[in-house]
């Protein structure tokens, strides 16, 4: 397994990495004990960084993955969840609001029995006012990395002019990763366009 830093988060993490949303029944219905033993093996095998959302099956994913975390050391892996989508009883939720942000962190913490998250991100930040993540959410999540609750702060979306807005009107250094998903791949490759620039903000990027 080859491993590559994350920016300049210090986290070296593997090239391919966990991707724990269909442990909420995403795709297709699953047996949960089948889904924790996937953790374990993906653990096992080398994959250090496994990435979660309250949002994928609400809340189902991050419980189960909670599962399956609490066999495994925590010096083991790398974490990353998100703020900012949410659901119930089928139906989605949006609220990026800080305060919202900052209990969704707790929530979470507790879901996966942690007590740190190495890697927290505002999810999808299409769905928002990005004035808001800019002046509200992102100040939330880096207050709790200066608890050291959270270890880096990152943002997420499927378009990646809204990735660029979002840390051109940041403060240098609040956003040290960025999860883009879709444009990397054999018949899509828009994100080698912002290399450079994401290179130059030392901000790390995950292809999903």
């Amino acid at each position: 397994m080859n491993y590559n830093e994350i920016g300049k988060t210090g986290m070296r993490v593997s090239n391919l990495s966990f991707g724990a949303s269909s442990l909420g029944g995403v795709f297709h219905d699953i047996r949960e004990a089948e889904g924790i033993k996937a953790v374990y093996t993906a653990v096992e095998n080398g994959m250090n960084f496994i990435d979660v959302s309250p949002y994928y099956g609400h809340y189902k994913a991050e419980t189960v993955l909670g599962k399956a975390l609490k066999e495994i050391p925590r010096d083991k892996y790398y974490l990353s969840t998100k703020v900012g989508r949410y659901g119930k009883d089928g139906i989605n939720t949006w609220d990026y609001s800080g305060k919202r942000a900052t209990e969704s962190v707790y929530e979470s913490l507790e879901r996966l029995h942690i007590e740190y998250i190495d890697l927290i991100n505002v999810h999808d930040v299409e769905f928002s006012d990005m004035n808001q993540i800019v002046n509200e959410t992102l100040p939330a999540l880096v207050e709790l990395k200066k608890k050291g609750i959270v270890g880096h702060v990152g943002i997420t979306d499927l378009q990646l002019e809204n990735l660029k807005w979002v840390i051109d009107h940041s403060e240098p250094g609040t956003v040290e990763s960025v999860l883009n998903f879709c444009h990397y791949c054999l018949n899509d490759e828009k994100l080698t366009d912002y290399l450079d620039y994401f290179e130059s903000k030392n901000i790390g990027i995950i292809n999903a």
